[in-house]
């Protein structure tokens, strides 16, 4: 195995980790930011109204695009696991 493909697999590994992990990442950036706004309007300073919309929101993210992420970590990890023959010989 040469450097060169290791370093291939590293960031194909890396590309798939920030692919599967933006949808929940960007959805609580995104609600965070809107309760942000909401309580800066309101002067409202309690903790759990940011906690409890983000978990909400990650819930259903995960259960939407759950699905899609399990496919794409189940494909890269077959092709990973196919392609261990081409990189020992």
């Amino acid at each position: 195995m040469t450097p060169e493909s290791v370093i291939t697999l590293i960031q194909n590994a890396l590309f798939i980790l920030i692919i599967v992990a933006a949808p929940p990442l960007a959805v609580s950036l995104l609600v965070g930011l809107l309760v942000s706004i909401l309580q800066a309007a309101t002067q409202i300073n309690e903790m759990t109204l940011t906690f409890i919309p983000k978990l909400i929101a990650m819930f259903l993210v995960l259960v939407l695009a759950g699905p899609w992420m399990l496919t794409t970590l189940m494909d890269y990890t077959t092709r990973l696991f196919q392609s261990i023959p081409l990189a020992i010989g």
